[in-house]
C-alpha cells in the first residue's frame, strides 16, 4: 500500500471510531484553496473538525506531536473556508479534534488545540 491508501485506511479507522463514540460524520477529506480536514463531524451542538494521525510507534514522541503548528493553522483556515461555503453560522460551536493512532492503540483529543 501507498501512504495515501495507508493514510485513507487509518481515516476510515478513525470515522467508526468516532462514530461508536456517537459522533455523526459529516465528511471526509474535504480539500479547498486554504487546506485539508481529515474528518468533520457533529459531536452534539459542535461541529467537529478533526486530524487523524498515524505512527506505528511512539518511540518519536507519538502521533500528537506529528501536528505541527503550521498545520493546525491550515486546518483552523480551512474550517472558516468549509463554513464560509456551506453558510454555516459564525455562531456555531465548533472544536478542533484529533484522533491519534499509535501502532495499536487509538485516541480522540477533544479541542486538541
Amino acid at each position: 500500500m501507498n501512504k495515501r491508501e495507508i493514510g485513507t485506511a487509518f481515516e476510515q479507522e478513525a470515522c467508526r471510531f468516532l462514530r461508536d463514540k456517537g459522533m455523526e460524520i459529516i465528511c471526509t477529506n474535504y480539500t479547498c484553496k486554504a487546506g485539508e480536514i481529515d474528518i468533520i463531524a457533529r459531536d452534539g451542538q459542535y461541529l467537529v473538525f478533526c486530524e487523524v494521525k498515524f505512527r506505528s510507534s511512539g518511540k518519536a514522541g507519538g502521533a500528537f506531536y506529528a501536528i505541527s503548528k503550521a498545520k493546525m493553522d491550515r486546518i483552523t483556515k480551512a474550517a472558516r473556508w468549509f463554513m464560509n461555503e456551506r453558510h454555516i453560522s459564525q455562531n456555531t460551536f465548533c472544536r478542533f479534534d484529533a484522533v491519534l493512532i499509535d501502532g495499536n492503540e487509538i485516541s480522540h483529543v477533544a479541542n486538541a488545540w
